[in-house]
């Protein structure tokens, strides 16, 4: 905490809040809406992939497929309806968010040999240089940025 005028200690958390200065052009964002039926996460791979195609960033196919399996599965598997999925492409980096209905916050934990998931968020941070939770009334989103390097 940071200390109150007069050196007291405040009774509150100091919160910084970043807000996003310029409009997004609806060019670099695309957003599909999701069913909480396990079958969707080929589907939202298969969104994805076209949509970086169209974007003309193909070098991130793979670690956007992996990002977007890895988060959509979370959500069919531990949160609520609604479930969306969204890429927003900005000049130097690639920011997949997948939003739903429930306000519990996610966290990485260790998976142990032999279980058969809770790697989840694990892979994702291994894969993006930069992750995170962002709740909002009726839920929250789980977003991961990655950079885009030109192709070689």
């Amino acid at each position: 905490m940071l200390p109150a005028p007069g050196g007291r200690a405040q009774a509150d958390d100091i919160a910084l809040v970043i807000a996003r200065t310029r409009a997004l052009d609806e060019n670099h964002v695309a957003q599909w809406d999701l069913t909480r039926d396990p079958a969707i996460v080929a589907e939202a791979r298969e969104h994805a992939s076209r949509q970086l195609t169209t974007w003309g960033v193909d070098n991130a196919v793979f670690t956007t497929e992996l990002v977007v399996s890895e988060l959509v599965t979370n959500a069919i598997r531990h949160a609520t309806d609604p479930i969306q999925l969204r890429l927003i492409r900005q000049p130097h980096s690639l920011i997949c968010e997948v939003s739903d209905g429930s306000a519990t916050t996610p966290h990485l934990r260790r998976a142990r040999l032999f279980d058969e998931g809770g790697r989840g968020l694990l892979l994702v941070a291994q894969l993006t240089p930069r992750w995170g939770t962002r709740h909002q009334p009726g839920g929250k989103t789980i977003w991961a940025e990655q950079s885009l390097s030109p192709a070689p």
